[in-house]
């Protein structure tokens, strides 16, 4: 974009969010806007608008606060200071948006159940009391009751440094949930039902690689190399980097891919260029599920349990497929032994006998 001065301001326009581009009448800069995917003139707002992704957020240099979307409504006037020293300190310590917001969240509701009392005077009874209140009332599940827990201890831990705060409350037994994984026919008809090239290539690199959705995303044409046939994942979960290994059955049909949509910065771009955003991964996985008419509540991770199962199924060392998914604690990657025991599976019951 041009040096001269525009400036940009989020808004709507005939029912959908844009950004407007307000600038003194230049021809460069308007040649310029013009190249933009999706620029259009307004008459009525008297400014050149695009539409409001994330991309273009980036380019433009817009930045939407990680906490935009936390309700505060609920939370009293006094317990604002002491949420935003525990949000500052999730950011200090380096934690990922997910985990920040997850953390928002979670902690919010704490501080709304206190009402007007401040978080900081709690004692060890207390967060007992509000521990059985999310059981008993709430009736939250183990997984959300830990998540809350955790954001909660993080607080006095970590923002009031009570190091030994948490030592003396129970947490409840942490439900053991098996990863859910497709069989081989499964994931061939899902694939086969997927004719569009990027959606097709997107989904056999998150099986072929046993990818996580925000490393599939996150891959840039350089992080690819073809030779060595590995794809660099960097700071995937963990903020810990890791190789691939590339499918050969994928070399072609990825260059053909390249060839064809002319990515400019990372391997799956959006509409409007910039990163593919998560939910439309999603969404091109539910969409593929359906159309191959595989009846089954599962989302795209399934695709990474799928690999891992699979792979154990051939004989592959645990600790290989461990190092492949990016585990840190074989104890991770040993669930998928409990969906893949073969011996198990042939034992027959003796209803069968009689």
């Amino acid at each position: 974009m041009p040096t001269q001065p525009i400036t940009y301001s989020l808004g709507e326009h005939r029912g959908q969010k844009v950004i407007f581009l307000r600038f003194e009448k230049d021809f460069e800069i308007i040649q310029d806007v013009k190249k933009l995917i999706g620029s259009k003139f307004s008459a009525s707002q008297k400014a050149w608008y695009v539409p409001d992704v994330s991309n273009y957020r980036h380019q433009f240099g817009i930045i939407e606060p990680t906490t935009a979307r936390i309700n505060l409504s609920k939370v009293s006037g006094i317990q604002q200071p002491e949420f935003s020293r525990f949000v500052d300190n999730l950011q200090l310590k380096g934690y990922s948006n997910n985990t920040l917001r997850t953390y928002c969240s979670e902690f919010i509701q704490f501080l709304a159940y206190l009402q007007d009392r401040l978080a900081a005077s709690c004692t060890e009874e207390d967060i007992r009391q509000y521990i059985l209140y999310c059981i008993r009332d709430l009736k939250l599940s183990e997984n959300s009751l830990h998540s809350r827990i955790n954001a909660i201890k993080f607080y006095f831990e970590k923002v009031l440094h009570r190091e030994r705060f948490f030592l003396d409350i129970p947490r409840p037994k942490k439900q053991k949930i098996l990863p859910k994984a497709l069989s081989l026919q499964d994931v061939r008809l899902l694939l086969e039902n997927t004719s569009n090239l990027k959606h097709n290539t997107m989904l056999k690199l998150c099986y072929g690689m046993g990818l996580r959705v925000s490393e599939i995303i996150n891959i840039r044409i350089t992080d690819v190399d073809s030779k060595q046939m590995q794809v660099f994942l960097e700071r995937a979960k963990g903020k810990k980097d890791r190789y691939a290994n590339l499918p050969e059955s994928i070399l072609e049909q990825l260059r053909n891919y390249y060839l064809f949509y002319k990515p400019k910065e990372y391997l799956f771009e959006g509409q409007y260029g910039g990163q593919y955003s998560s939910r439309s991964v999603q969404q091109v996985f539910k969409d593929a599920m359906e159309r191959a008419k595989i009846n089954k509540r599962l989302g795209i991770h399934s695709l990474r349990h799928s690999f891992a199962t699979h792979l154990l199924e051939n004989g592959t060392d645990v600790r290989f497929i461990q190092e492949l998914l990016g585990h840190n604690d074989i104890r991770t990657t040993l669930l998928y032994t409990a969906v893949t025991d073969n011996n198990i599976r042939k034992i027959k019951s003796p209803l069968d006998s009689l």
